[in-house]
């Protein structure tokens, strides 16, 4: 099965990375982590700008270094593609010759990507004749990627690509990480601690904190453990996967289908069949012990309590099981009271429709 292996101890100072880990060989691996938990030490390590000692890094059977045996791939010898948090593109060339300039230097049987595919992925048709002083901060970081693309990298990684982006520009962007997801045959390393953007884009998610892995799995799981700080941030949720089963043209609304049934959402631009995750705020979530009649409320859904802990002295956590999803639900103390929530009982799990957005 191809997959990504990584291992590194490395020591800088009074901070120490000690990370192990596996992950899928396709798809988007998303790193999350605050500032200082060790996520750039550990992207520097997997370029070979760091040198661990006993340090291991396998992509896809391929062996970059080995330090048991001695072998050790240098930087200029690693065929991945970097995208940092500044666009970095040579400003006295346009867009076109920024992509052609690792384009022509790849050789043909290093491809991976065609140019036209790259161009097309990232939306760059009508800005080939422009300058990077002429590009906005989205614009610049999709020229960026594109270019990362046509190096033939094996590894693409993206180390806080959107940053430096204000919330409009994040919005422009984020449908063509979105393709790119759905197109690189490819392994992505996503580095962010924005919770949003690793919520919409991971197949896989690791949680680092004090130079240390401390939780791997699907966003689902990671997302919903209570064990794990993530679930008591302000901005907690669950990730659900789910298919566009519909719309509702009247009402400007979408039907979409998940294991545990259906959410209404506004209308969404996806044509039936097409596959979206939603993010649920733990705090746009409530519970009844009854099924609510003669409601504004249009997703509710039976759930059952598997677990609850203490968010603050005044609110609770709940996991929720809802089919083979799970939900994240905020209370509070006086309402688990008054509901008397015990882990085992079936509820309902309600969502306001205007609260959901893929």
């Amino acid at each position: 099965m191809s997959s990504i292996k990584v291992r590194f101890a490395l020591a800088r100072g009074d901070f120490r990375l000690d990370a192990e880990f596996e992950a899928p060989g396709k798809g988007v691996t998303a790193l999350f982590g605050q500032s200082g938990s060790g996520k750039t030490t550990l992207l520097r390590c997997i370029a070979g700008l760091e040198r661990a000692p006993g340090g291991f890094l396998a992509i896809n059977g391929e062996v970059w270094q080995d330090e048991t045996r001695g072998h050790f791939l240098p930087t200029h010898k690693r065929p991945l593609g970097y995208v940092f948090q500044d666009a970095r593109l040579f400003p006295h060339l346009n867009v076109r010759r920024n992509l052609e300039f690792g384009w022509k230097r790849t050789s043909v049987a290093q491809r991976q990507v065609a140019f036209e595919q790259a161009v097309g992925w990232m939306g760059l048709d009508k800005l080939l004749a422009r300058s990077p002083q002429h590009l906005s901060g989205g614009e610049k970081q999709r020229v960026a990627i594109a270019r990362a693309l046509l190096t033939g990298p094996k590894l693409l990684i993206m180390d806080e690509p959107l940053a430096a982006l204000d919330a409009a520009a994040k919005a422009e962007i984020l449908p063509y990480f979105d393709r790119l997801h759905e197109e690189l045959a490819i392994p992505l390393i996503y580095v962010s601690h924005a919770l949003e953007e690793v919520t919409r884009l991971a197949d896989h998610l690791l949680l680092m904190a004090a130079g240390r892995i401390t939780a791997a799995g699907s966003p689902s799981q990671v997302l919903t453990r209570l064990d794990l700080p993530l679930s008591h941030l302000d901005d907690a949720a669950a990730a659900v996967d789910a298919v566009v089963a519909g719309h509702d043209e009247e009402f400007g609304l979408s039907y979409l289908d998940f294991p545990g049934g259906r959410i209404t959402t506004p209308r969404q631009p996806f044509a039936s069949g097409h596959a979206v995750r939603v993010r649920i705020l733990a705090k746009d979530v409530s519970l009844a012990l009854d099924l609510p009649k003669r409601t504004s409320i249009l997703n509710i859904f039976p759930a059952r309590v598997a677990e609850i802990v203490e968010h603050n002295p005044a609110q609770l956590l709940v996991s929720l099981t809802v089919g083979e999803a799970r939900l994240l639900a905020r209370i509070t103390r006086k309402s688990a009271a008054l509901l008397d929530l015990q882990p085992g009982m079936e509820v309902y799990a309600q969502v306001k429709g205007v609260a959901l957005m893929p």
